[in-house]
């Protein structure tokens, strides 16, 4: 079993206002100023693609520091660039290079690949300019509890077992993020405020799909359960989420292309679900719950 080092507290930063759902802090949303943090978890960035919000990533990370970050699969979209369709933005270039600044400067940051950047886990125990990748992960956190890192597209049995219709699957997601683009723009033109997703608003009303995520789910705690850990943080379904199952935390962190969502550990070991928002409360969206 790995586990992390020691904490060193650093230097609080000033930020904009982020929208946040905690584990352990009375099940309540909250605005205030991010402080240190000892870990970052992040996944579904798709590199490579129109979609990424990579500039809403970029200024979520401005607003924090850590001793680890991990990367938790679909990073890079390899099966996009492969169709054909590669958009490499400047902002997506700075993340990269931002993350290889950070494990330079001595953070522990570890690439979990998933099935969109599958082709890397063939380097799986290679450092990349001190990036490791690593095919799961076993995090200890600041209190204790052991949580399993993971991508999570191996209890997705569409992923596995019909790879055809994941591929579909994929593009008529593309169409709909891609249909999303231009409604986004719509709205601001008409300054509606706020944000909406059609992707996640086909989730939410598609029975089909609401009950994949809750089998998902299950599976992934099932997993935990077997190797009697206390929890997983994963990603895969775009639909972040924290919540606890028969005494075991399930985390997901969602992705950056729809919620622009995040966990991060305080140096507590509490874990918290952020929402990438600069806007207060009463007007920044809200994180989906099931």
């Amino acid at each position: 079993m790995r586990s992390c080092g020691h904490e060193k507290i650093r230097r609080h930063r000033k930020v904009h206002w982020v929208q946040k759902l905690c584990i352990g802090c009375n099940g309540e949303s909250s605005h205030m100023t991010a402080q240190q943090v000892r870990s970052i978890f992040l996944s579904d960035i798709h590199l490579g693609t129109k979609a990424c919000q990579a500039q809403h990533l970029l200024e979520f990370l401005k607003e924090y520091s850590s001793e680890h970050v991990f990367l938790l699969g679909d990073i890079i979209d390899l099966w996009a660039m492969n169709r054909g369709g590669v958009h490499w933005s400047p902002a997506q270039n700075t993340f990269v290079q931002k993350m290889l600044r950070r494990a330079r400067h001595g953070e522990k940051v570890i690439f979990i690949p998933g099935n969109h950047d599958e082709a890397i886990r063939e380097y799986v125990g290679v450092s990349f300019g001190d990036i490791i990748v690593e095919h799961d992960y076993i995090h200890t956190a600041a209190d204790g509890r052991r949580y399993l890192l993971l991508h999570g597209d191996e209890f997705d049995q569409v992923t596995r077992h019909h790879r055809w219709i994941a591929l579909l699957g994929d593009k008529a997601y593309d169409f709909l993020v891609s249909l999303n683009i231009y409604l986004s723009w719509l709205r601001r033109t008409l300054k509606i405020p706020g944000y909406w997703s059609l992707a996640g608003y086909a989730k939410r009303k598609v029975k089909t799909a609401v009950s994949f995520i809750f089998n998902f789910e299950d599976s992934v705690i099932r997993h935990v359960r077997d190797l009697g850990l206390d929890g997983a943080i994963c990603g895969h379904i775009h639909w972040p989420m924290i919540k606890e199952v028969d005494g075991l935390q399930y985390l997901n962190c969602g992705d950056w292309v729809e919620s622009c969502t995040a966990i991060v550990e305080h140096l507590d070991g509490r874990m918290e679900l952020v929402l990438r928002s600069a806007t207060p409360k009463s007007s920044a969206p809200q994180i989906p719950n099931i």
